[in-house]
């Protein structure tokens, strides 16, 4: 272990923020090895919030790539960060978006990109995608895996 590990929520009780603005993302060191970057995945496939004018809940598949430098976040933060949203009010994009930007304020990436695939509102499904920029030369980088909505046919 090293003595950059300042971890409050993982090992010990922690319960989701109130707020996602209120939650804690923690960060460990990553010692980034030679040749092209890592890739790391987050798939939260039920993720919810709340739609800021009716209230009612609403439903995404969130997929995270990132490509670290020094920090990596840690998985238990982020899931009380992302569970934090289930009160939160807010549209589909500024959800996906506010997630993404969370994570590259904790983390500083080399990149970043979340795709947020949102359950049909209305009868449309909305697919929400948000990226730092081009992704590192070299890397693989997977498709993100989640068909398009086709309903239950």
């Amino acid at each position: 272990m090293t003595d950059d590990l300042h971890l409050s929520q993982l090992g010990a009780e922690a319960r989701p923020a109130a707020s996602p603005e209120e939650a804690v993302l923690e960060t460990v060191p990553f010692e980034r090895p030679a040749g092209p970057p890592t890739i790391v995945r987050f798939a939260c496939p039920e993720f919810t919030s709340l739609c800021p004018v009716t209230g009612q809940p609403d439903f995404a598949h969130l997929v995270i790539d990132y490509a670290p430098d020094r920090r990596l976040v840690e998985s238990k933060s982020l899931k009380l960060f992302l569970t934090s949203f289930r009160n939160h009010g807010a549209f589909h994009e500024s959800c996906t978006t506010m997630v993404g930007r969370r994570i590259v304020e904790a983390t500083q990436p080399l990149w970043l990109r979340i795709g947020g695939y949102w359950y049909p509102r209305g009868g449309i499904p909305i697919d929400v995608f948000w990226q730092t920029g081009a992704p590192p030369e070299g890397v693989f980088l997977p498709d993100q895996g989640v068909p398009p909505y086709r309903g239950r046919g």
